[in-house]
């Protein structure tokens, strides 16, 4: 019923459509849609109340030592966990009054058996990998050790981090949870100022600050049109071991400019060192 209502179109609600449906349908009041600053949804039903969905610990904010033990272990795990909560009343687009918790959901995040190789490549070739996610850190740290990520243990929340701070962890962490939008632009300026070329992936709204920013976009086919629309590459089979195909054909057009400049600048010599010969022994 809730996604019936919301109407969401990204990965999660895909995901929960995939496993609940959509053929519930219940009479609603107010929708006040996912936010990525609130990190929940909230659906006011005529008869079931007003009912929260997302990331558990800004919903129960102060009460979250409730559930924080269960939703830790799930965690640690690697599974992504939302939590389904009763809320008394909708003050503009916040929840006011107690919030009961009434169910977690896990949902687990699938690494393509090629990931690894991929990310394997690309610290081959000197590029560091650093994963920038607004879900939980414990969470995004278990998916990027999974998939082969060098560091993926030094996590951090960037959850109402001061700017200062986000840009002295840029470059002392790999994994980021909790990153806003704002701050995933912040990540990629700070890595920028330190002499880095960044490209960033991405594939949702959430992202475009930071693809924006980057020195290379690229989206996912499977995204929002809005990311693919602001990237420098979109990858039509959404699926990152094409990136190396990508360098290989950067690298191919950077070797046939050097050796086209090469020529050009040997035949420039020549024509100078002839015209300069038949000034000074003209015939």
């Amino acid at each position: 019923a809730i996604l019936n209502a919301q109407k969401d179109d990204n990965l999660t609600s895909k995901a929960l459509e995939e496993k609940f449906g959509l053929g519930k349908k219940l009479a609603t009041r107010k929708i006040v849609p996912f936010s990525s600053s609130r990190k929940y949804s909230i659906t006011e039903f005529d008869k079931a109340g007003c009912i929260l969905l997302g990331a558990p610990e800004f919903i129960l904010k102060e009460n979250y030592s409730q559930i924080e033990s269960d939703v830790n272990r799930n965690a640690k795990l690697g599974y992504r966990v939302l939590l389904i909560a009763k809320g008394e009343k909708i003050k503009g687009e916040e929840i006011t009054g107690e919030v009961t918790p009434l169910a977690l959901i896990l949902i687990e995040d699938t690494i393509r058996p090629d990931a690894p190789d991929t990310i394997r490549y690309f610290k081959e070739n000197g590029v560091s990998v650093k994963v920038i996610s607004g879900d939980n850190p414990i969470t995004v740290s278990k998916v990027s050790e999974r998939a082969g990520i060098e560091g993926a243990d030094r996590y951090v929340s960037l959850d109402g981090m001061a700017d200062k701070d986000v840009i002295k962890a840029a470059t002392k962490y790999n994994v980021f949870g909790r990153v806003s939008p704002s701050q995933k632009r912040l990540l990629i300026k700070t890595l920028k100022t330190e002499g880095n070329t960044v490209a960033m992936t991405g594939d949702g709204v959430n992202d475009i600050l930071a693809l924006k920013e980057a020195d290379c976009s690229i989206a996912m086919a499977s995204g929002s049109e809005a990311a693919r629309n602001v990237s420098h590459l979109v990858l039509m089979d959404s699926n990152c071991s094409s990136l190396p195909k990508v360098v290989s054909e950067g690298r191919r057009v950077i070797n046939n400019v050097q050796r086209v400049s090469t020529l050009l600048l040997t035949k420039t010599i020549f024509s100078t060192l002839l015209l300069f010969f038949v000034v000074i022994f003209p015939f």
